[in-house]
């Protein structure tokens, strides 16, 4: 389904070349400030075009509200704001009726929905819902105050020389993947759900909303099978929690520890490459080969930032209002 959270529950809605993308907020505290400027950032950051390898498709992207809001303060009802898609080039997508493009969700879809699918960059499947995932990033974070939340690119195509990884995708006119790791900073002690709605639990679900993204791990992650545990385990220095090292990325039986919460994301190279590449096609029920047309990115990664810190934000939202640390009149 398209809906997520306990107390601060989205759902997202809308397809890629469709009239726009857009957002219900249930949940979102009465009071709180809200004016269309407080998206500009986050938005801007999201946008493709501005960066070497990402899409020339621009949006202004600047949110409609079309409920829960009165003179730029939230009343507590729920939120609905939509991102309107007015630069779409549909016909580049007519060739995908009958070929489906490998990596894509055009396959599994058509046999999902029986052909009755928007095909159409994606649909709503496609990148573009992202942009509704940021703008109610930009409202969680509000929520949050002063909790921070920065995400950065590691590596791009294996290359921590980030200009280096992106080059490789363009001598070889191709995309490529990359990581992303986001840290969050002022988190209370205690935050989480023992289980199945432990912190970890909680943003790996979100997470994976974000298409293209293949794996996440929290603090040492992976390495960790490689460690003794005397190693492994942070030693505790004072009262407050804090600890010598961070293996456990901030979390520890599926609760906050006091620590910075530290996690890292694997995003798969762009399906859509100009590489030539074998599919199958529906019509003709045979193989054949064809190439990507379109308008897109040379390397997702550069844009997953700013949303992989909207989704961690409205989880951390949402777990701040179980735990009843949100006021209930916020500026």
């Amino acid at each position: 389904m398209n809906q997520f959270g306990n107390l601060f529950k989205l759902q997202i809605f809308g397809e890629s070349h469709g009239a726009c993308v857009g957002v219900v907020i249930d949940g979102c505290p009465a009071g709180l400030s809200l004016k269309q400027e407080d998206f500009v950032v986050d938005m801007e950051r999201r946008k493709g075009g501005k960066q070497k390898g990402t899409t020339p498709r621009q949006e202004d992207d600047m949110p409609i509200f079309k409920s829960g809001l009165f003179n730029d303060i939230t009343t507590g009802a729920p939120l609905t704001m939509i991102f309107e898609n007015n630069n779409t080039r549909s016909g580049d997508y007519e060739k995908q009726r009958s070929v489906p493009r490998p990596g894509h969700s055009d396959f599994t879809a058509h046999h999902k929905f029986g052909g009755f699918e928007d095909y159409r960059g994606g649909g709503h499947f496609s990148g573009r819902l992202t942009a509704a995932l940021v703008g109610a990033g930009v409202i969680a974070k509000k929520i949050l105050n002063e909790i921070e939340i920065v995400a950065h690119i590691v590596s791009i195509g294996g290359e921590t020389d980030l200009e280096k990884g992106l080059q490789k995708a363009i001598d070889q006119k191709d995309s490529v993947g990359g990581i992303v790791e986001c840290n969050v900073k002022g988190l209370p002690i205690g935050l989480g759900e023992h289980f199945f709605d432990s912190v970890e639990s909680l943003i790996s679900h979100a997470v994976f909303s974000i298409p293209a993204i293949r794996g996440i791990e929290f603090g040492t992650g992976f390495a960790a099978a490689n460690m003794f545990g005397v190693d492994h385990n942070d030693a505790i220095i004072d009262a407050t929690g804090k600890t010598k090292t961070n293996h456990a990325g901030g979390v520890v039986g599926g609760y906050t520890n006091g620590n910075d919460l530290v996690f890292r994301i694997a995003v798969k190279p762009t399906s859509s490459t100009p590489k030539e590449q074998i599919t199958w096609n529906w019509e003709t029920n045979e193989q054949e080969t064809f190439s990507v047309k379109g308008r897109h990115d040379l390397c997702i990664a550069l844009r997953v930032p700013v949303v992989l810190e909207a989704v961690t934000a409205i989880v951390l939202a949402d777990l701040m209002m179980r735990e009843q640390k949100i006021p209930r009149i916020l500026k």
